[in-house]
């Protein structure tokens, strides 16, 4: 008997790191930007792969990512809670959110033109520190649809609310996002 079980625990493993694997860089895309610093954003993933992993039984099949994304949802939102309760602050390092590096096809899909990355990285810090500014709940209905590039009903899965909510904070979000980006560019 105890091998079957092995082998059945073997399988579902199997099955949970091929179904949840393949979404763990947008899983931590979304607790970073939640989080707003790249260390809490690990300690979020890393329960919520733990919290999903112990749950995948009652997985029933249909959009794992946005499954796994409702998890980390949730479990940002426990921590937080944890945060506060211990008095412990969350603080936003500009330093450590920025996603200024360029990646290795990056180069030859703009270029190798100094001044023209130096823009393009100037106007993504713009946009990151606007975003980095915007209330919770607008920052998470824009990573999941512009970053994420997620259904309005992936995230209205995700977020727990009605369609016509997603689609209004959505757009009361990309119009704050750009007042803070005007604001920031007069400066």
């Amino acid at each position: 008997m105890e091998g079957n079980t092995r082998l059945s625990d073997s399988n579902s493993a199997q099955r949970f790191e091929a179904a949840v694997g393949p979404h763990l860089d947008a899983a931590y895309n979304l607790a970073r930007w939640l989080t707003r610093t790249p260390h809490d954003a690990d300690d979020v993933v890393q329960e919520a792969y733990l919290r999903a992993f112990r749950f995948f039984g009652g997985f029933r099949g249909g959009d794992a990512r946005a499954w796994l994304l409702a998890i980390v949802r949730n479990t940002f939102y426990t921590w937080l809670e944890q945060h506060r309760r211990n008095g412990q602050g969350v603080e936003y390092d500009e330093a450590t959110i920025g996603l200024h590096t360029v990646e290795a096809g990056e180069e030859a899909l703009h270029g190798t033109d100094p001044e023209k990355l130096l823009l393009r990285a100037a106007d993504q810090g713009l946009v990151e520190a606007a975003l980095s500014k915007l209330p919770v709940d607008y920052r998470e209905i824009l990573v999941l649809r512009e970053l994420e590039e997620l259904s309005y009903k992936e995230i209205a899965e995700i977020v727990g609310v009605p369609l016509g909510t997603v689609m209004s904070r959505l757009s009361r979000a990309r119009a704050q996002l750009r007042v803070q980006i005007e604001a920031m560019d007069q400066r």
